[in-house]
């Protein structure tokens, strides 16, 4: 018979080292050959018995299985059957069993137990000793093709129990640490278990992430989850350097991502792939390039299916490209998922527009700045959008209402355990934990609504984040709050004043939350202690969005959506901003730019709106129509009036200019109305006439709107050397009289006692 190799595992150490004088040939010999012959007869016969000499010549073959069951401690009856059924398919392999392959030991175990016994004719638990054998004598490690069976059992009888117990006792006392309730939960034992046997150690220093992720990719949901949660675990305990999330690599994917690729020209799919495992931006940036480089290969290939490849596009292609992304419609040359589904056919947002340029003009100058293709077009001069569509793209703050933002706060500020509650849950459930604690949840809320920060920085906030400082001044005898803000996308980490209520919620969590090990920022490398962090776990990413929001909308009674979209992270931001911009002694831009962490004031344009109260108010205050309409008080004669038609015409209203009144029906055409030249028409105030008109008892008051010129408005307005200015101005203007200025002032001169 010849050696096989092919598929064979290496044999186990820990049971033969008691056994180091037998020959472990897989080859029988022929007196091994002859007595399984013997020994197939006995089966067939209903109380057959083996003589000595049979066992004597099998000795090589059943020592070291008997060995293996004496060290597992197995009762007889289990004893007996295990060897039992061993011995059968020694019979029909004729084959050592140390040298089965995987595939061997895979159909000697059978998918299930039930089909174990019936081709086995056997009964109890002589599976899980057959698998231990199997494990121990053939290292056989393929447990996931071996159905469902206890790992428990199957580690103790391999590594003893006093070393698994051991094992679980640290997972449960780690668990209890961070809050978690004694018992542990479902999927965390199983996989321990099952880590330790694909390890092939009792101890769990020994466990690696590469063994967790094969524990991690099981069938079983629970299995799964356990093994994401028992890295967590490890990694507290410091055995392994990093955890990980189940489909981490995924997580910023939409559902149909797969379906991206559909269309694609295979060589431009190459391209792409290609500078994707390249890229070093951030990963999000890298994802939403990938997929508009995607949709513009779906274009080329319905378009010019001749160009395969980024190496064959010229000025010509790059501007045509242009040109068709602003006038695509959404789903064209793409599948749309989600809420973008139910919009196909609608034209696209000019935001939407140029952002899809910007994902292909960023690929095209990677490409020509790695040389990996000859420059032979600018993207930055041909992949953009129109001025048209540039000019449509501005800042907008999606701010929400004053009213609904009040019942936000008010919401988050009257919490209970109560609103915790997820009435979702199936009956019998009501009395579970809650997932994060009421102190963790304000605590969130009121950072949400008051820090005006990212959703990133809130996630990745640090434990000790809240300084006070003493007073500002004597008359605010207040201590002021600042929060440490972490490094984020657009700068540094800095410091900035917030709301004491801040300060107190998170201090109030700070005291309730129990020690957590440091886990690594990805973003500077360092070790931190994490803010949010509740039994092991740190708060989802998008707990704010998908379950504080909803819970506030519902507590507070208002909707989940405004005018403006659905209420997010990123809008409380805008919100806060705004209200600083436009409070009764606001922050200036530069404040608020340093307030909310930009690099430019430019950016911070993009969430501080003025508002139409605000600017109502200065609209006011600015007096636009005060400025260019005086309001001249006229007296009229109501006597000189009606006789007016029985002899010479006499003066009946006159125009108050401060100093004296004006005759002249026409003022407010006058030239001269504002610095009176002392033509015939003006009437000082001191006159006797003036003073006996001003004492009738049949004069009437009036008010006329008189509007003027900028000259006379700046007069008006800065004074004495602007009015000398007007009245210079005026020397060559004939007064309504038909006299000029100087022949006035050479009358007045010549009759110094005529008053004109």
């Amino acid at each position: 018979m010849s050696m096989r190799t092919n598929g064979l595992a290496p044999a186990s150490s820990k049971f033969w080292e008691i056994l180091l004088p037998i020959d472990r040939s897989p080859v029988l010999s022929e007196r091994e050959d002859s007595a399984l012959d013997v020994l197939e007869r006995l089966f067939t016969q209903p109380h057959g018995q083996r003589s000595k000499t049979v066992n004597s010549d099998l000795r090589r073959l059943l020592l070291p299985l008997e060995a293996a069951l004496d060290n597992m401690k197995a009762a007889a009856a289990p004893r007996n059957s295990a060897i039992r059924v061993m011995t059968q398919e020694l019979i029909e392999r004729r084959w050592a069993y140390w040298a089965w392959s995987q595939d061997e030991w895979t159909d000697v175990l059978c998918a299930t137990e039930g089909n174990f016994h019936k081709r086995n004719g056997c009964h109890g638990n002589c599976r899980q000793y057959v698998m231990a054998l199997a494990y121990c004598l053939g290292r056989f490690d393929r447990l996931e093709d071996v159905g469902t069976f206890f790992q428990y059992r199957l580690a103790l009888k391999v590594f003893g129990r006093r070393e698994v117990d051991a094992a679980g006792e640290r997972v449960r006392d780690e668990m209890r640490s961070v809050g978690l309730r004694a018992k542990v939960p479902r999927g965390i034992k199983p996989a321990l278990y099952s880590a330790l046997l694909y390890q092939r150690s009792g101890c769990l220093e020994d466990i690696t992430v590469k063994t967790l992720r094969r524990v991690a990719s099981s069938e079983v949901e629970s299995m799964r989850s356990g093994a994401a949660a028992l890295s967590r675990i490890l990694e507290r305990l410091g055995t392994i350097e990093q955890s990980f999330c189940l489909r981490q690599g995924e997580r910023r994917r939409p559902i149909g991502e797969r379906r991206a690729i559909e269309d694609v020209p295979h060589e431009w799919l190459s391209w792409c792939d290609r500078w994707r495992a390249t890229a070093i931006a951030a990963p999000s940036s890298i994802t939403s390039i990938y997929y508009g480089v995607l949709k513009c290969g779906r274009w080329l290939g319905d378009q010019h299916p001749e160009i395969l490849s980024p190496t064959q596009w010229d000025r010509s292609l790059a501007l045509e490209y242009a040109a068709a992304v602003m006038k695509m419609q959404i789903g064209d040359w793409s599948t749309p998922v989600g809420a973008a589904a139910r919009r196909t056919g609608d034209p696209m947002k000019p935001a939407a527009i140029a952002s899809h340029l910007r994902c292909v003009r960023a690929f095209f100058n990677n490409l020509q700045e790695w040389e990996w293709i000859v420059p032979r077009f600018a993207p930055a001069q041909t992949l953009v959008p129109s001025r048209a569509i540039l000019a449509k793209i501005g800042p907008a703050p999606r701010i929400i209402a004053d009213d609904i933002w009040a019942k936000l706060i008010w919401a988050a500020l009257n919490l209970t355990e109560s609103d915790l509650r997820d009435r979702s849950k199936r009956e019998g459930w009501a009395d579970q934990p809650l997932r994060y604690p009421l102190a963790m949840v304000r605590a969130v809320a009121i950072l949400w609504l008051f820090g005006g920060l990212r959703r990133d920085e809130i996630y990745r906030m640090r434990v000790s984040a809240i300084r006070w400082t003493p007073a500002l001044d004597s008359e605010n005898t207040s201590r002021t709050c600042l929060l440490d803000v972490p490094v984020n996308k657009t700068s540094r980490a800095f410091t900035k004043p917030v709301d004491p209520i801040v300060g107190m919620t998170i201090e109030g969590w700070e005291g309730e939350r129990l020690p957590h090990p440091q886990s690594v920022d990805v973003k500077t490398g360092e070790r931190v202690d994490w803010l949010f962090v509740h039994k092991g776990r740190r708060m989802a990413a998008a707990y704010i969005n998908c379950s504080l929001i909803p819970l506030l909308c519902a507590k507070g009674g208002v909707p989940e959506t405004d005018a403006r979209g659905r209420i997010t992270s990123h809008r409380a931001r805008a919100t806060i901003a705004t209200q600083l911009f436009n409070a009764k002694e606001p922050l200036s831009l530069f404040e608020l730019q340093a307030w909310l962490g930009h690099k430019s004031p430019q950016a911070t344009q993009y969430y501080a709106a003025v508002t139409p109260t605000k600017l109502a108010r200065s609209f006011d205050r600015a007096g636009y129509f005060e400025r260019n309409v005086r309001t001249i008080e006229v007296l009229i004669d109501q006597a000189a009036r009606r006789e007016s038609g029985n002899g010479p015409e006499e003066p009946w209203q006159y125009y108050d200019l401060g100093h004296g009144y004006c005759t002249y029906d026409f003022f407010d055409q006058c030239a001269h109305r504002m610095a009176c030249a002392k033509c015939s028409f003006y009437e000082p105030k001191a006159s006797g006439r003036m003073q006996a008109l001003e004492a009738q008892g049949n004069l009437k008051r009036m008010r006329q709107e008189i509007p003027l010129t900028d000259t006379e408005r700046e007069a008006v307005d800065d004074g004495e050397r602007l009015m000398a200015n007007l009245a210079a101005g005026l020397e060559r203007v004939p007064t309504p009289d038909g006299r000029m200025p100087q022949q006035i002032e050479a009358e007045s001169d010549e009759n110094p006692c005529v008053c004109p």
